[in-house]
């Protein structure tokens, strides 16, 4: 007999499975477990490669980066180690050397 799991929207310990879906026997919500799991383990950043980045990462940027207030921008090639990710408009965040704390899009960095 295969492990239930509690119902997403009632949390009872009723469920049954349906298939490729679990039920609840109590409200009649019916989900996918794989589809709540994915949910709950939050968003995947990719790089411009399209490898998974994660926290603690090295990164390097593949795009010369104007930097709001600074006379220079943050050259292609520049190597960030120990990225951050976050949720919002920019997925890192980070330390460049010279510039300080920044706010950094996947799509403008590789994985080192």
């Amino acid at each position: 007999m295969s492990q239930s799991s509690n119902c997403p929207e009632c949390r009872s310990a009723i469920t049954y499975p349906t298939g490729t879906s679990q039920m609840c026997a109590e409200c009649g919500y019916e989900w996918n477990p794989e589809e709540v799991a994915a949910e709950l383990a939050g968003p995947v950043v990719k790089d411009a490669n399209g490898n998974v980045l994660k926290d603690g990462d090295d990164v390097v940027v593949i795009k010369d980066l104007p930097v709001k207030g600074m006379p220079k921008p943050v050259k292609a090639g520049t190597k960030v180690r120990g990225i951050r990710l976050v949720e919002g408009d920019h997925d890192i965040d980070c330390r460049i050397d010279g510039f300080g704390a920044m706010g950094l899009k996947s799509i403008y960095v590789r994985k080192a």
